[in-house]
């Protein structure tokens, strides 16, 4: 496969897959009468915000996979995707935030072990994510803030 088609396809999964994911699972009249903590952003910043992670979540991916697509980092970055893609039907879909709450906590583990794991083959890939793990804890306090305060 050549470099050009795996970060296109790569990104293409990433960026379609969660656009598919929080378009079938929007926050609706149950997520609006939920308490919300004093730090709850503001809706309109979640989609920008989170496209340019799936871009970047997809580039990471696409690295990986051009220099060691059968390593464990490539496994991590294929679970962190699932659990990524698990947390909106969770949190949102189910309407259960606790539930959501297990789901990105294992989000956030394999963010950290592809992290470590990908460091050797690809600096730059583990600096990709960076933001992807600042963002997913600040999204687990918001996460958690909810579930406690409902």
């Amino acid at each position: 496969m050549s470099k050009i088609l795996s970060y296109i396809l790569f990104i293409g999964f990433v960026v379609g897959a969660g656009l598919l994911s929080g378009l079938t699972n929007m926050p609706g009249e149950w997520y609006q009468s939920l308490e919300k903590p004093f730090f709850n952003p503001p809706s309109w910043l979640f989609g920008p915000v989170w496209t340019t992670l799936y871009v970047m979540i997809g580039v990471a991916g696409a690295r990986i996979w051009q220099r060691a697509p059968k390593s464990a980092a490539m496994q991590l970055w294929f679970a962190q995707v699932a659990f990524n893609l698990m947390w909106s039907p969770a949190f949102f879909g189910l309407q259960n935030p606790e539930l959501a709450l297990v789901v990105i906590a294992g989000m956030l583990a394999t963010i950290i072990a592809f992290m470590v794991k990908a460091r050797p083959i690809d600096g730059i890939s583990t600096l990709l994510f960076v933001p992807y793990l600042a963002w997913v804890a600040f999204a687990s306090v918001l996460n958690l803030s909810i579930a406690w305060l409902n």
